[in-house]
């Protein structure tokens, strides 16, 4: 059975950046859910820091989350951003909801 995964990518950007960076983000978005297999993405910013913001995004499984990273577009709008993500890993598998209870 096929997993899906959800990824989260965190970003350091100034309050006064937020702006621009988020014109870039919403680009980077645009493209990656285009991809066969994206599910959703959402956009945050930490309630306690907030120049630390968030990008989720949902795929039906990890390859599709690889594959969809591999386009022209993709290569050319999302991954520069991408790029300016902080240095963690990102891409998580669902677990069932009673495996950690």
């Amino acid at each position: 059975m096929v997993e899906p995964v959800f990824v989260v990518i965190r970003f350091r950007v100034g309050e006064s950046e937020q702006a621009g960076f988020g014109e870039r983000l919403q680009a980077a978005v645009d493209v990656l859910a285009q991809q066969k297999g994206f599910v959703a993405a959402r956009t945050g910013r930490n309630v306690d820091d907030p120049e630390l913001l968030a990008l989720t995004l949902e795929f039906e499984n990890i390859g599709s989350y690889r594959r969809a990273l591999s386009p022209y577009d993709v290569k050319l709008t999302a991954v520069p951003l991408l790029s300016q993500a902080i240095d963690e890993p990102t891409a998580y598998e669902d677990l069932p909801g009673d495996l950690l209870s």
